[in-house]
């Protein structure tokens, strides 16, 4: 990717008949799609039909195997699958997910489901004679259509309860000794947790029994987790005067996830993000999501509703001197609390709720398509605003999706993260007092070579600094040698308050995809009591042959440092250099 692209792209893909895109200006057709889930997952619908017409079901399954493979290689890519995945296994178990595969329920993730169902709805009402109403992202639920969506959520539920109900093969676990036990299919918990209210007369326009999210019912759901039940949400909310009332799925989905504090929203589209050039966009940050949004407000009304929801978080945070965490599933607290939704997931006392308790997405602008996908960006980058760290935006014609994106290191779809590089930037003139701060002791111990003030402005443009709060807590700097394609990795550090939160990660995350995207094939160490750290994150020990010339002519042989280096994967995160770090 090219360090000179500063600002976000507009990309399109057309393919015959079919166009892909994310946020395309020009008035298009599209298949509709359903924003999925949470470390909750939303589905479009329960079937849907790749580019070849072949059928998919939720959990990516087709209908015949078009490779056929020797057992011998299907063994060999088993066990390779199992040791490239176990450490994101790990990294995954316990956490809180809204997704729809019952394997990933078998290795300890947590889900809540919430499938779409506009699609059944608009199919059962032209079915009957009527024909969809909508203004702005909301239905207008008369009484065919509150019929429509009763029919579509029980019937959608009724499915899904089947495909997760059958245990593993038994004669397989028969062959493991398991004769005396019992497997069950999963077990599914459903009921009244959403409590809504109709949506009313706006604008001279009822509503009917269109209705908003009053409140999430979040201890009986974490209950229902703790049980090792799968949780399914619906479209459908109950009034307190025990009405039914028809709720945008969108809404239930990213009010669920905020106020349960789930680690991750899986969100299932009809297609991939791609750029200009028709590559997958493998990773967005919130800031630039955020400008890609509020870059289209005035045309499209859906980002326009994003930018009026956040402003009025930002206002109830600035009025709000209680800094209240929020509890998560996985025991973290979030600081990120979504003041701006009184009464989701937790009672404020007042007796009073705002009007946009989730972020609903639907209507005439996410059917035609003509933002692209700009409506499941706009409820990807408010949930992170409202505390979930990450979603997945995932292309739901792959076969086996999920599994790809959660358990590969590069995934196959694209996420929009709150965490991930935050404060993240190139260094300036005025950090150069901190990022000394943060060499000395390493520097002292002998952990790191020894730079003066005046060395450390020279190599400035090299560093990468993560700010927090105004100050600086942790640095690393990249100084890459073209003609060779290598660069060398250096001067990591992290203020002590700060370890153990996986800043140097990050740091080193970064600047891999940074050298990657200069063009660079490798990166190398020279370290004297860290190897051990560099080793655990893919590096090897090599000679020092192996480092560029124009280096070895400087290197401090009394310090008797280790050579280490790396191989760097393809550039394919969709990061923008100079946007992100600017």
């Amino acid at each position: 990717m090219a360090v000179a692209i500063s600002r976000p792209c507009i990309p399109v893909q057309y393919y015959g008949d079919r166009r892909q895109s994310i946020l395309s200006l020009s008035p298009v057709t599209r298949r509709r799609i359903d924003f999925g889930g949470m470390h909750l997952l939303k589905m479009p619908s329960f079937e849907v039909k790749n580019g070849y017409g072949k059928k998919i079901n939720v959990f990516g399954e087709t209908g015949s195997a078009a490779i056929e493979v020797s057992s011998a290689l299907k063994d060999e890519l088993f066990v390779r699958f199992f040791r490239e995945a176990w450490p994101y296994f790990l990294a995954h178990r316990g956490s809180t997910f809204v997704v729809d595969i019952s394997l990933l329920h078998g290795l300890g993730v947590k889900f809540v489901l919430v499938p779409g169902t506009h699609v059944q709805i608009d199919r059962l009402l032209a079915e009957r004679g009527s024909e969809p109403k909508y203004v702005g992202s909301h239905r207008i639920t008369d009484s065919d259509s509150l019929s429509a969506a009763m029919d579509a959520s029980g019937s959608i539920g009724f499915m899904i309860e089947a495909k997760l109900s059958p245990g593993p093969s038994l004669s397989g676990i028969r062959r493991h000794g398991g004769n005396g036990r019992r497997y069950n299919g999963v077990n599914v918990a459903s009921g009244n947790f959403v409590a809504a209210k109709r949506r009313g007369v706006i604008d001279g326009i009822d509503y009917a029994s269109t209705g908003e999210v009053k409140k999430i019912d979040v201890s009986r759901i974490r209950e229902r987790l703790a049980q090792d039940c799968i949780v399914l949400l619906s479209n459908l909310g109950y009034s307190s005067s025990g009405e039914v009332l028809n709720c945008n799925s969108y809404e239930v989905a990213t009010a669920c996830a905020m106020a349960l504090g789930a680690e991750k929203l899986i969100c299932i589209i009809d297609g991939p993000i791609l750029d200009e050039c028709g590559r997958l966009i493998h990773f967005l940050t919130l800031q630039d999501a955020d400008m890609l949004i509020r870059k289209r407000a005035k045309q499209s009304e859906i980002a326009a509703n994003y930018v009026k929801a956040v402003a009025q978080e930002d206002l109830s945070a600035a009025c709000d001197d209680s800094n209240h965490a929020v509890p998560s599933l996985n025991g973290k607290a979030s600081s990120h609390a979504p003041k701006f939704q009184n009464g989701v997931g937790f009672d404020s006392g007042n007796g009073f709720w705002s009007n946009e308790q989730g972020f609903a997405v639907g209507g005439q602008e996410s059917v035609s398509r003509l933002n692209g996908y700009l409506s499941e960006l706009a409820a990807a980058a408010f949930v992170c605003k409202g505390g979930v760290q990450r979603v997945h935006l995932l292309d739901g014609t792959i076969a086996g999706v999920l599994l790809k994106e959660l358990f590969q290191r590069d995934g196959v779809g694209t996420m929009v993260a709150s965490d991930l590089y935050e404060g993240m930037r190139m260094a300036r003139a005025t950090d150069i007092d901190e990022i000394k701060q943060l060499l000395l002791p390493l520097e002292e111990s002998g952990t790191l070579i020894k730079r003066t003030e005046e060395e450390v402005l020279r190599a400035l443009e090299s560093f990468i600094v993560v700010e927090r709060e105004g100050h600086v807590i942790a640095c690393a700097a990249l100084f890459p040698f073209f003609e060779e394609k290598c660069g060398e990795v250096a001067a990591i550090a992290v203020s002590p308050e700060c370890r153990g939160q996986g800043q140097g990660d990050k740091l080193l995350d970064y600047i891999e995809k940074k050298a990657s995207s200069l063009g660079l094939r490798t990166l190398f160490v020279l370290t004297t009591r860290t190897a051990d750290w560099f080793v655990r994150r893919g590096f090897s020990e090599c000679s020092i042959d192996n480092i560029p010339e124009e280096r070895r002519k400087k290197i401090n042989i009394s310090r008797r440092s280790k050579y280490y280096m790396k191989k760097l994967l393809p550039d394919r995160s969709g990061i923008r250099l100079n946007s992100a770090v600017a």
